[in-house]
Formats: C-alpha cells, sequence, structure tokens
C-alpha cells in the first residue's frame, strides 16, 4: 500500500504499524522522533497499535542536537 512520509511516496505492507515503520526507518533509536498522521500527532504510547492506512501522510520530526 502506498503512503507518504515527509512528502515522498513509500510502498509498505498491509497491517503495518507505525512502530514497525519507524524501526525500519531509524533503526538505532526512536528517541527524540514525533509523528503526526495526517496533521494529527499521534503519542508514542499508540506507535504499536495504530495500523497504518492507504494514503496516510506522515510528518516525520526528529530532534537533533547542536547550535
Amino acid at each position: 500500500m502506498e503512503i507518504t512520509v515527509n512528502d515522498q511516496s513509500r510502498e509498505i505492507p498491509d497491517q503495518y504499524s507505525v512502530q514497525q515503520l519507524l524501526s525500519g526507518l531509524f533503526p538505532d533509536t526512536l528517541k527524540g522522533i514525533a509523528v503526526a498522521i495526517n496533521q494529527s500527532v499521534l503519542a508514542k504510547s499508540e506507535w504499536e497499535g495504530y495500523l497504518l492506512q492507504p494514503h496516510d501522510r506522515i510528518t516525520l520530526i526528529k530532534a537533533t542536537q547542536g547550535g
């Protein structure tokens, strides 16, 4: 199924959770990541149980350190 992540189209399997998506994109750590699905922020506690739907628009923001 097709979704959009930060304005880029991606193909993912059906029944794919936000947690699975993020683990693939950020294999080292999931700390400092914020997720919005169709412009609604999704709490970290919901990542594992939230199944992505066709044409969902996901916005990911990753905090970085620096100055």
